[in-house]
């Protein structure tokens, strides 16, 4: 992908030498967008995008911390394609974000779990109609000290035994487990990482643990904590892998403990696997041409940006049904 950017952005700079040695142009359509751009695109700037020319505006998200590295591969070859739309994305956590999604102050809202019927309920207070876009998926990993030799896996009664306080220590959760003292730790309650944990394994009841916002806090904490655990994204534990033991988890429904893998996150068999969506304004969708040009290299782009991040991507059918809802758009 990134090949394939600097190729076009290196054949645009040819173009624009060769015009440049040509006398130039009144009507050139990079001059056109930047006249009367003020923070939004103009009429200019949407025929240029037509074109393939140059597009100016702004787009503004916010939201889960998971979905953010997958984003941020994205919005760094944007950039280098658009380098006159200026894309912030914010890192709230999927509940923070949505506030300021229900606010409408942004364009998208990344997230790592479904939107609960209280935020449905608050968009609709606002007027704001949105559209759901799945962009990849998640394992949910849960993980200990590479110094902890005696945990092989867990279930979700055990999972919730220890989150739920009642686990003092590890032989409270499992006989043979040694008399150690567990520390727990956690997102806080600003991540869907939380809340997807809270509402697939606690049956809804609190997390007690060590909550924090900082995800790379979390997983260090367990690096450094030879009786801790830790719960966080797949890419969280992809990129430390080397410094934590990922645990296999048994769910309900699971007739045997299953590995976090990408094939078993693909297929589901992972008890804790999830989709990662993008909630994205309608109105922007309409009105704001930089915004849908940013979702459709958004979706063009998130299979190869996902797995570079450490997740992985949707099927082709499933992409391309993300892709029909945005084409309605136009």
């Amino acid at each position: 992908m990134k090949k394939s950017i600097f190729m076009a952005a290196l054949l645009m700079s040819l173009v624009f030498i060769l015009a440049a040695c040509g006398g130039g142009n009144a009507s050139d359509p990079s001059e056109e967008s930047t006249e009367g751009s003020n923070g939004e695109a103009t009429e200019g700037s949407e025929a240029n995008a037509e074109e393939g020319g140059s597009l100016s505006g702004s787009v503004t998200g916010d939201g889960s911390s998971t979905v953010a590295p997958i984003l941020e591969l994205i919005n760094e070859d944007f950039n280098a394609e658009y380098p006159d739309v200026q894309v912030s994305i914010g890192v709230s956590g999927t509940g923070g974000g949505f506030e300021k999604f229900v606010a409408g102050e942004t364009d998208f809202q990344n997230a790592s779990r479904e939107i609960k019927e209280e935020e449905v309920s608050a968009l609709e207070e606002a007027g704001i109609d949105f559209t759901e876009f799945k962009v990849a998926n998640d394992g949910l990993t849960v993980a200990v000290n590479t110094e902890n030799d005696f945990v092989d896996y867990l279930t979700f009664e055990e999972l919730q035994t220890i989150y739920s306080g009642e686990a003092e220590t590890w032989n409270d959760v499992r006989d043979e487990f040694p008399e150690e003292e567990i520390t727990a730790y956690a997102p806080d309650q600003s991540h869907g990482t939380h809340d997807f944990f809270k509402e697939a394994v606690m049956e809804d009841g609190d997390i007690t643990a060590e909550l924090n916002q900082d995800t790379n806090v979390i997983s260090q904490s367990v690096t450094s904590d030879a009786n801790s655990i830790g719960f966080f994204g797949y890419n969280f534990y992809m990129v430390n892998q080397d410094n934590l033991k990922g645990v296999p988890v048994q769910g309900p429904e699971s007739e045997e403990p299953v590995e976090v893998t990408e094939e078993t996150v693909m297929s589901y068999e992972y008890p804790l696997a999830r989709p990662l969506f993008v909630y994205a304004k309608n109105e922007s969708l309409e009105n704001n041409e930089s915004f849908m040009q940013f979702m459709e290299f958004t979706l063009n782009n998130a299979s190869s940006a996902a797995e570079e991040a450490g997740y992985v991507a949707l099927t082709e059918d499933e992409m391309q049904e993300q892709k029909d809802k945005l084409e309605a758009f136009k």
